[in-house]
């Protein structure tokens, strides 16, 4: 089955095209590989890290909207987010880099 990523709550068509990019194509990859390594995926295809974009993503993972997300649950979110944006996220790139790796014609090593 390949059900669209924007039938997942919280996500729409920007969400879809970055996740694309990532090779990413249907809810039910995005759901096996759970909201974490998804969102590795998507810095390590050239999305620039975002605080809001990770919890719209396990909010919409677990069928909650996105501003649900309060307290200490946002805390821990943080806390998991600056973990996959410094392992995730290669400020090193070059813009021409990042264009070639999202294409996949280049993957830097790591």
């Amino acid at each position: 089955m390949n059900t669209p990523i924007s039938s997942i709550r919280n996500l729409g068509p920007a969400y879809e095209e970055a996740c694309a990019r990532a090779n990413i194509h249907s809810a039910e990859e995005l759901r096996e590989l759970g909201a974490d390594e998804t969102y590795s995926r998507l810095l390590k295809t050239g999305s620039k890290p975002h605080f809001i974009g990770y919890y719209v993503l396990v909010m919409g993972l677990q069928g909650r909207p996105w501003n649900d997300c309060k307290g200490e649950e946002k805390k821990a979110l943080r806390v998991r987010f600056d973990a996959i944006k410094d392992s995730a996220f290669d400020k090193g790139l070059s813009e021409l880099e990042t264009i070639l790796n999202q294409i996949g014609v280049v993957e830097k090593d790591r």
